[in-house]
């Protein structure tokens, strides 16, 4: 059928059927705006308002402070010696997420670094939630490198310094020692840290996800390298007695040993050294007895070493002279309820004689003349009873009682050196001031260091006294074998008990304290040897031979003039007599084990 175009009926447009063109293109550009407009505040949240917390988780994923790691400064000896250097080594860490991811790898990465396979991946396991664990520290660059080359993600090295000490053994008491972060823990390593650790540095590095640095940002803090230290220490010296003390410790199997020896001019400690001794290259070998330095930690009673300072104030009384007379028959003396004893009744003697023989009983009655405060005056002057000022850490002020807390027997046990303790370093400072000329000085072990010295007794007293000491280094003496041939001695022997629960057990001490040239004086050495087992344990006999040796080698290293060219006594005239006398006592055998001073506490 057709139908006309007329007769078409189209239908109506609706109304309201919807948006126009022009309203959906309004729509869709408002739509627009909006997306825009929330990009622009979304970029300037990130950009501005949120930056630096942003900023923060970035760098907290890529961005690294890092140290920048410094060597500790040199120690060297007083001739330019190094005695403790720092070495570079390597340290591996690692991220232990990323280590885990591979643990296919552990086992190869567990023989590289010398470790247990199973041990390794517990502890990683164990610190799963940090990003850094130290695989192992200070190993050679080699090794390090080793480990490394396996290219085991999360897996790196950082540089580190670790102290070495070539000299080992014979230093390790006055160096001590670092620890694996190469701080000092003790002796002057530990006194002079600040000083020689110097401050690590700081830089800012990106890190790929494996650890890798690949662009370093800038320099948080410039590293300042450790300072350079110049010891008081003679190598060659410390070296000489190291091997003298093991020498002695060895003949006469004692328990420890210690020795020092001192510059007089200055007080500057030339050597130092302690047997048992430890290797300072590998601490975890030795035990904690070993790395005491007794020396400055460890405190005796001095016995007859006293003498000379208990005669000292006697002189300074006025009440006695080097040549006044005093009785010490029968060889013993009742006091109190005590009895002081010699080991010979020496008689009728002078007051150079109680040093010479070591008299106990002639110190004994002497000390009663003098006044408390004058007596205790005289050891406090002399340092006893306080640190020398040394500055070494854990040194031992010793103990010397308050002059009001003595009894009635304080002062004659005092006088031949019983109810005092002092160390090795404090008696060495006591008569390294006598041979100043009455001037002491505090021990220092810095060359070269300030160190004013403070008059504590008249020269001439001081004079007096080293030279009636020069008798006890005789044929008379107690300390023949602390001879120096060609050299003149001064000097004390001296044998304690030891002290242990409240009494004394049946163990000595032997010591000795000497002057070298006794003429003038350069300087002074103190030997302790502690419990010694076989043949003696005198200290003419036990201490002065490695007095002797020791001085001997020490005055030709620093070029000391001889000043006593001439031989002593064998039984023809005596050339070193001392004073008041012309030859031994009839009871004396040169060379003999039993001829010293004794005595009970």
């Amino acid at each position: 059928m057709m139908f006309r175009k007329d007769q078409l009926e189209l239908p109506a447009p609706r109304r309201n059927a919807g948006p126009s063109t022009r309203r959906r293109l309004y729509l869709v550009g408002m739509l627009l705006a909006l997306a825009a407009t929330g990009l622009v505040v979304r970029a300037l949240d990130l950009q501005v308002v949120r930056k630096d917390f942003l900023q923060e988780q970035g760098d907290a994923r890529f961005l690294r402070e890092i140290p920048i790691p410094v060597s500790r400064g040199t120690i060297f000896d007083r001739n330019g010696e190094p005695l403790a250097v720092s070495t570079p080594v390597e340290s591996i860490w690692a991220n232990p997420q990323e280590v885990l991811e591979h643990a296919d790898r552990l086992p190869a990465l567990a023989k590289a670094l010398g470790v247990d396979a199973g041990d390794l991946e517990q502890r990683l396991n164990q610190r799963a939630d940090r990003e850094f664990v130290y695989l192992k520290r200070q190993m050679s660059p080699e090794a390090a490198q080793a480990v490394i080359a396996l290219g085991i993600p999360g897996v790196n090295g950082q540089r580190e310094f670790r102290r070495y000490y070539p000299s080992g053994e014979a230093m390790a008491h006055v160096l001590g020692i670092t620890n694996i972060d190469d701080r000092g823990q003790e002796g002057l390593e530990l006194a002079f840290d600040d000083w020689l650790a110097g401050k690590p540095g700081a830089k800012r590095v990106i890190r790929d996800r494996r650890g890798h640095v690949v662009e370093n940002v800038e320099l948080v803090r410039e590293p300042q390298p450790g300072r350079d230290l110049t010891l008081s220490i003679d190598r060659r010296i410390q070296y000489l007695a190291y091997r003298e003390l093991a020498k002695a410790v060895q003949e006469f199997e004692a328990k420890s040993a210690s020795m020092v020896v001192l510059d007089v001019r200055s007080g500057e400690v030339l050597a130092m050294v302690n047997q048992p001794s430890y290797n300072p290259n590998a601490v975890g070998a030795s035990p904690p007895a070993a790395r005491r330095n007794r020396a400055v930690t460890d405190v005796i009673e001095p016995g007859s070493t006293m003498k000379p300072f208990t005669i000292a104030a006697a002189l300074e009384s006025g009440k006695w002279k080097p040549d006044t007379p005093i009785d010490t028959s029968p060889g013993t003396f009742q006091y109190l309820n005590h009895t002081v004893r010699d080991t010979h009744n020496h008689g009728l003697i002078d007051v150079t004689g109680v040093l010479t023989y070591s008299s106990n009983v002639g110190a004994s009655k002497i000390a009663l003349t003098l006044d408390n405060n004058h007596l205790y005056d005289m050891f406090r002057r002399f340092g006893f009873g306080a640190g020398t000022g040394s500055g070494f850490p854990g040194e031992s002020p010793g103990l010397l009682p308050e002059v009001r807390a003595w009894n009635g027997l304080t002062k004659v046990t005092l006088a031949y050196g019983y109810g005092l303790n002092v160390t090795a370093l404090q008696l060495a400072e006591a008569y390294a001031a006598l041979a100043n000329g009455g001037r002491l000085r505090q021990p220092s072990f810095v060359k070269g260091a300030d160190n004013p010295a403070n008059a504590v007794l008249d020269p001439q007293i001081a004079r007096t006294i080293v030279k009636m000491l020069e008798t006890v280094v005789s044929p008379e003496g107690t300390a023949l074998k602390a001879a120096v041939a060609n050299y003149s001695v001064a000097g004390k022997t001296g044998t304690s008990h030891i002290a242990s629960g409240g009494g004394y057990e049946d163990k000595y001490v032997s010591l000795f304290a000497g002057i070298v040239p006794a003429s003038a004086p350069r300087l002074v050495g103190v030997v302790v040897i502690s419990d010694p087992q076989k043949k003696s344990y005198y200290g003419g006999f036990v201490s002065a031979p490695a007095f002797s040796r020791v001085m001997d080698g020490a005055l030709r290293l620093l070029d000391v003039p001889p000043d006593n060219v001439r031989r002593w006594y064998t039984g023809g005239p005596d050339l070193g007599a001392p004073i008041g006398r012309t030859s031994p006592p009839p009871d004396y055998a040169p060379g003999s084990t039993n001829y010293e001073e004794g005595g009970t506490p």
